[in-house]
């Protein structure tokens, strides 16, 4: 039976260790604070710190989802970059799939990006995260891009448009994935080894992005106008000083299909009706 560590039990984590044992797979989870989930076996581990690891087994396929919930640039090294290389020590022969960012591109002019496009970030998190991705490839692992991460009870755009935050700048392009897409690439990218063939970097993203004011414009429509509320401020925001379409054609080029291709079929089939559910 392989096996699978999922270090990471968040939005992503969780649904991506009960794909795996679902699938036979051996699956253990860890997460900074104690937690159960069915079928999973779950310890609470810091991965940034060396010494808690536990090392008293072998895994074929080591899978690094931790996140710092928008944290500084010292949270970044803490929990992506020592976390990579703990991870990286204590398990060399495990296949590693680093979860990083579609936030490395730091192209403004709107035009599309792709693997081999440059990735070099103006902001120190940033700069972090190549780190990461680098000590992950030179020791033979997968790097998975994610675009902004948007699905059930989860929604930035909507979210903002709920509350009637105004958007500053509405031609710039927003690239997003559901959860949900991207628990089905990184099985895919674990258990399909011809995969390393077309490379070791994908992004995991949909298939259409989108200019912002269209998300709002299309939200409108659906919903109505919202109320007026306050100001965003830009600053806030990892990937708010880029402009770029970021494309998925290599991921699909090795078989992953998007269930939710679009901003408009994540909200209709997914995204609304669970946040209609939320407010019940």
């Amino acid at each position: 039976m392989p096996s699978v560590l999922i270090a990471g039990l968040g939005y992503v984590g969780q649904p991506t260790a009960g794909l795996f044992a679902a699938n036979g797979w051996d699956v253990e989870g860890w997460s900074r604070q104690s937690s159960s989930y069915p079928g999973i076996r779950t310890a609470a581990v810091d991965i940034s710190n060396a010494a808690a690891l536990k090392r008293d087994r072998a895994f074929d396929v080591v899978i690094q989802c931790a996140s710092t919930r928008g944290g500084d640039v010292d949270d970044y090294r803490r929990v992506y970059l020592q976390g990579a290389r703990n991870l990286r020590i204590a398990f060399p022969s495990a296949l590693m799939i680093f979860v990083s960012s579609t936030s490395v591109y730091a192209q403004a002019d709107g035009g599309w990006v792709n693997e081999n496009s440059p990735a070099s970030p103006l902001r120190e998190t940033g700069k972090v995260l190549r780190l990461a991705e680098d000590l992950v490839l030179e020791s033979g692992g997968i790097v998975a891009r994610l675009a902004g991460i948007h699905g059930p009870a989860r929604s930035f755009l909507l979210r903002s448009f709920l509350t009637g935050t105004q958007l500053q700048n509405e031609d710039r392009y927003v690239n997003q994935v559901h959860r949900d897409d991207i628990v089905n690439a990184l099985f895919l990218l674990a258990t399909d080894r011809a995969i390393r063939a077309a490379g070791s970097i994908f992004n995991i993203v949909d298939d259409e992005p989108i200019l912002r004011g269209e998300c709002y414009r299309w939200l409108t429509q659906k919903l109505g106008p919202q109320p007026a509320g306050p100001e965003r401020v830009e600053a806030t925001r990892k990937r708010s000083d880029s402009n770029k379409r970021v494309s998925n054609a290599r991921l699909r080029g090795v078989g992953w299909t998007p269930r939710f291709p679009t901003f408009a079929s994540a909200m209709e089939r997914s995204i609304l009706p669970s946040f209609e559910l939320a407010q019940r």
